[in-house]
């Protein structure tokens, strides 16, 4: 089944949109996204070495930064402070675990008024299953594709 085109502008219009669209700063965006996912790290791994100075197990450290982060992520965004901050620091604070926990809140905040069983628990187990799944099929296919392989 062939895909039909979709439709372009004439000419004459994406010359004016051309005109008057503003630059991108796309260097600005990129330090501002490198600046604000470095801070976000230091703060994770500073958090961590004090842990550590005070004789808890690196795993253990590294376990309470990473609830650590999930839970002031997701509480930021119920506050609305992480949106407004991805919106000045924009991909740097998606670090996987805080844009997780931002995408886990920000859907069950979406459907609260549904409650809080059937609106918030059940819109946001939809999106965690789905990443849950994704990640389990791609690891079984990794240590699969390494087994055949003689890897393991």
């Amino acid at each position: 089944m062939k895909r039909k085109a979709k439709p372009q502008p004439p000419p004459w219009y994406a010359a004016i949109v051309k005109k008057h669209t503003p630059p991108r700063p796309l260097a600005a965006h990129c330090l501002a996204a490198f600046a604000g996912g470095g801070l976000l790290c230091a703060l994770a791994q500073s958090a961590q070495y004090l842990l550590i100075l005070r004789h808890i197990p690196e795993q253990t450290a590294s376990t309470i930064v990473v609830l650590a982060t999930v839970a002031l992520a997701a509480l930021f965004t119920g506050l609305n402070i992480y949106d407004a901050a991805a919106q000045r620091l924009g991909a740097g604070l998606a670090v996987p675990i805080t844009g997780f926990a931002n995408s886990l809140a920000a859907a069950m905040l979406e459907h609260k008024n549904e409650g809080y069983v059937l609106g918030s628990g059940c819109n946001s187990f939809k999106l965690a299953g789905a990443v849950v799944v994704f990640g389990l099929v791609s690891a079984l296919t990794l240590s699969l594709a390494a087994l055949l392989l003689g890897l393991l």
